[in-house]
């Protein structure tokens, strides 16, 4: 995986699995819960703009 020109490029082995979620407010703060299998991984969160931020390309 790496970034590059603000492009990200992640290859197939890489996955081991893809999830999507909405994130909920927990107090003060926000969260997205997940499987406890992926408890201890390194994860990364992808913030995707809303469908009117999208820019047509």
């Amino acid at each position: 995986m790496f970034v590059l020109d603000n492009r990200l490029s992640i290859t197939d082995d890489e996955i081991e699995g893809i999830l999507e979620r909405t994130v909920t407010k927990q107090g003060t703060s926000a969260k997205a819960d997940v499987p406890r299998r992926y408890l201890g991984k390194r994860v990364y969160v992808i913030i995707t703009k809303s469908e009117g931020e999208i820019e047509k390309e």
